[in-house]
């Protein structure tokens, strides 16, 4: 077991988040189906399990092969996944409120999702400027270098955001409900500003640098985390907001989970078409599954959540379609990834060290007279 975790990188815990989000997204769409809270119940209990099985494992990492773990904060294409840890505690806490409660109980639920938001908001945070300040001193990269692999550690915070509403009304009433509703808010801005210095980056790599290797098209529908998410966020704000700030700043709340969201889910499914005939020619190219396919669950999730959010603010029935069409798509991919990741573990493949370059032989060049 000790050696079988040696190469265990922090990129696992997409897993976790991809799992919660199956469970959290699914228990809001505007369907009565029945079983399907049960079902997403009996997910969010798989994501739980996995998280706690991860962590062990990465334990016995990072005390038998502390070495690998140092390189793996030395590795400019590792060590943003960092801020995957921070999300998957979020993201199963999250749903720890939203489904978990049916099983647990509401006050087992509460204490939890406060552990879980808890030490993911301080990991996220720390992991926002720690990764940043890595890749600046120690990682020194290059512009042709950037994916969208380097917004995972300043998306975290916006995760945090989110997810944090939930627990306003767990609070004592008056500032203690404020200061959380208000620090989520901070967070919002902090990831949204962070976001739009990383993702022109990421961009201008896309257009002038051609289309990413093969293994990390799938990161691609990263940047629909940050989307999905910050348009989740103003919903939950708008929804939390009244009786805890000001009426006026409650409106002004509402007023900004529309006019936010609906431009920014817009560039979403932009970006989502974007993506989508990106991995379509690198699927023709002959792309294989690596870990990178769990980039297609969460962030399409945070995309289900923002237009289930968008349906509650504006009313209209085509956000109900969307999130619904939406959902479809990543059960879809969740069952892709899931299927290929227990393939591969049953066979050793995705535990196994990087495999050595093949050594190139001297060609023999054959004397004439």
């Amino acid at each position: 077991m000790v050696t079988a975790v040696r190469h265990l990188g922090p990129n696992w815990y997409a897993s976790v988040m991809g799992t919660a989000i199956v469970a959290t997204a699914g228990a809001g769409l505007p369907l009565h189906l029945p079983g399907l809270r049960t079902a997403c119940t009996a997910v969010w209990a798989l994501s739980l399990a996995m998280l706690l099985a991860l962590l062990a494992a990465r334990t016995l990492h990072w005390t038998h092969h502390r070495d690998q773990a140092r390189a793996h904060l030395l590795d400019p294409a590792m060590a943003p996944f960092y801020g995957c840890l921070a999300m998957a505690l979020l993201a199963v806490g999250g749903g720890t409120l939203v489904v978990g409660r049916d099983w647990i109980g509401l006050r087992a639920a509460v204490t939890l999702d406060a552990v879980l938001f808890g030490a993911g908001t301080l990991i996220g945070l720390t992991a926002a400027v720690a990764v940043p300040y890595l890749m600046a001193v120690r990682h020194h990269v290059h512009p042709a270098q950037a994916t969208p692999v380097w917004l995972l550690p300043v998306v975290a915070p916006m995760v945090s955001a989110a997810l944090g509403p939930l627990l306003v009304p767990h609070l004592p009433a008056g500032q203690p409900r404020e200061t959380l509703l208000l620090a989520c808010f901070a967070m919002f801005g902090l990831s949204l500003l962070a976001t739009l210095l990383m993702l022109p980056l990421v961009f201008a790599r896309l257009v002038t640098g051609g289309p990413l290797p093969l293994a990390l098209t799938p990161t691609l529908f990263l940047v629909l985390g940050p989307l999905g998410q910050s348009t989740t966020a103003v919903g939950k704000f708008a929804d939390f907001a009244p009786g805890v700030v000001p009426a006026a700043d409650a409106q002004a709340f509402s007023l900004l989970a529309v006019l936010y969201g609906v431009p920014v889910m817009g560039f979403a499914l932009l970006w989502l078409g974007l993506a989508t005939a990106h991995v379509v020619r690198a699927r023709r190219h002959g792309m294989r599954f690596t870990m990178t396919w769990w980039a297609f669950t969460f962030p399409v999730g945070t995309c289900v959540t923002g237009a289930e959010s968008l349906s509650h603010h504006t009313g209209l029935a085509v956000y109900d379609g969307l999130a619904i069409a939406l959902y479809g798509v990543l059960v879809a991919a969740w069952v892709t990834a899931a299927v290929h990741t227990a393939r591969g573990l049953l066979s050793g493949e995705l535990l196994a060290g990087p495999r050595p370059a093949p050594v190139a032989l001297r060609p023999v060049t054959a004397r004439t007279t």
